[in-house]
């Protein structure tokens, strides 16, 4: 039987934790790893076109005569593995701890980059979707388990700007690859430098995580005995933490699946992909057939909705987390106000892109750039909210709503191409513009009614009782039975003292 709650939405008090600890540290290598995984994703959408075509990259590398069809092949082989173990991932983070996991996915991705110049020589484009597929299925578990990492790792006030900071990895990755991908590819080393670069980084950062990393603070060996005290007394962990982390969770799938506070996240995390998705694939056609302004062939232009979502997420960390260790916005109320600005503003930013004449092309750069930018506030909402509904499964739950939010990067480029069969009709587009941000609406809508950090009661693990405790149980069971047997032999005392004065009388 639970006795106490383990785990806390709100923040306990005055918060006394340093400002920089070993946390901080964890995080920052969590960020790092993650840029990197980033960059070997989104390296082939740069380096195929030189692949393709080696004339305005260094002719002295091969290219080969592949056709759009096996191009589109190539690019999604990738999400053809990455879907696949988003849901068991959380589990086997639990079970063989997030640091490990972690380990395995980043240096064996970085591995198989390093490979990939190789597989198209020996194999051509066949080879070259396996090692993609592979990859994908390797990054599959990726948040998952950093999901299970940071709910051991982050105290409750720290805990929106830490997932925040982490997740900007991801565009600062995109950034630097789209930034750089161009030179590398006319460069001396030709396109399998923007496959050697990130590997070999990738093989280094694994070294440094082997080292420093730890899916715990009581697995880490450099902690204080403050600090690890600090995070444990945020979080609401006892003393029989450790022991119950052995004991396997059966995962409550039912609980989960009909949950209104999960299911609420699940719904924000597919409409927030399906705008992002939307905005990934679509704008820039969008931009090019209809403005008349085209920014893939510009680097910079490309980059910079992905460069200002960085530097605004940066910028946010310090004031959510000041927000909440100040207590001047309770957890549930700061999820629900960056949640807002995150998908409203940003949804209405999208459907004004659907008004803008011909002529407007510099704006239209404007508005898509502040429209990515101002997204990433949802990141400190309903992204981080697995965490506060059930820290013992937030891989699980992450899993879960990563999975059915990456099905929207499939289903939103469908939609487009059944709607919109001219590029350059006006009226086509706005449809689509109009379900993307009517989906957005509509599920930061429904975020503001049923969304909590509350830590739901199906998060609990089984507590083991100690034989100590059994023994006191056995003690205070032995108690009530001696105090039960002498209430009723009492009356019976006094009876038989009644009838033997009376039979004197």
């Amino acid at each position: 039987m639970v006795t106490e709650r383990r785990y806390s939405s709100e923040p306990s008090g005055k918060f006394k934790g340093k400002a920089i600890g070993y946390r901080h540290l964890q995080c920052l290598l969590i960020f790092t790893g993650f840029c990197l995984i980033f960059a070997t994703r989104v390296n082939i959408s740069i380096a195929i076109v030189a692949m393709m075509d080696n004339k305005a990259a260094n002719p002295d590398f091969p290219d080969y005569a592949w056709s759009e069809q096996t191009k589109s092949h190539i690019l999604s082989s990738f999400f053809c593995g990455y879907i696949l173990l988003q849901i068991p991932a959380g589990a086997w983070a639990r079970r063989l701890g997030g640091r490990l996991l972690l380990l395995i996915s980043i240096s064996l991705t970085s591995l198989l980059a390093l490979l990939t110049p190789l597989a198209v020589s020996i194999g051509n484009w066949p080879l070259l979707c396996a090692v993609r597929f592979f990859q994908g299925l390797l990054q599959g578990v990726l948040f998952p388990t950093i999901a299970t990492i940071m709910s051991k790792w982050a105290p409750v006030e720290e805990r929106s700007a830490m997932q925040t900071f982490i997740y900007s990895g991801a565009q600062l990755g995109i950034v630097v690859m789209l930034a750089t991908s161009g030179n590398l590819c006319s460069s001396r080393w030709g396109w399998p430098s923007t496959f050697y670069l990130p590997g070999a980084l990738g093989l280094i950062w694994s070294v440094l995580w082997y080292t420093f990393g730890a899916s715990t603070p009581r697995d880490c060996k450099h902690i204080s005995v403050e600090e690890r005290a600090m995070i444990e007394n945020s979080l609401g962990h006892d003393k029989q933490t450790t022991e119950e982390n052995n004991v396997k969770q059966i995962v409550p799938w039912k609980h989960i699946f009909t949950s209104k506070h999960f299911l609420v996240v699940l719904l924000n995390h597919c409409a927030n992909d399906w705008c992002f998705w939307t905005l990934l694939t679509q704008i820039p056609t969008y931009i090019k057939s209809v403005l008349g302004k085209d920014i893939k062939s510009n680097a910079l232009l490309s980059a910079l909705p992905y460069l200002s979502m960085f530097t605004l997420s940066l910028l946010l960390c310090p004031l959510a987390s000041w927000l909440e260790k100040s207590k001047r916005l309770k957890a549930t109320v700061s999820r629900k106000v960056f949640n807002t600005i995150g998908l409203w503003i940003s949804a209405t930013m999208l459907i004004s892109l659907a008004f803008l004449r011909e002529d407007h092309g510099d704006l239209a750069i404007a508005l898509l750039t502040a429209t990515v930018a101002i997204s990433t506030t949802s990141h400190f909402g309903y992204s981080v909210n697995h965490l506060d509904l059930a820290p013992n499964l937030a891989g699980t739950l992450l899993g879960i709503a990563n999975c059915g939010a990456n099905m929207m990067g499939v289903i939103a480029p469908l939609l487009v191409g059944y709607v919109v069969t001219d590029t350059t009709n006006i009226h086509q587009w706005r449809i689509i513009f109009f379900i993307a941000g009517g989906f957005a609406f509509i599920g930061n809508f429904f975020f503001l009614i049923f969304g909590t950090t509350k830590v739901q009661w199906w998060n609990e693990r089984p507590r083991i009782v100690s034989e100590a405790e059994q023994l006191e149980q056995l003690v205070v069971s032995l108690d009530k039975a001696d105090t039960t047997n002498n209430t009723f032999k009492e009356p019976e005392g006094v009876v038989e003292k009644s009838e033997v004065e009376q039979s004197t009388v």
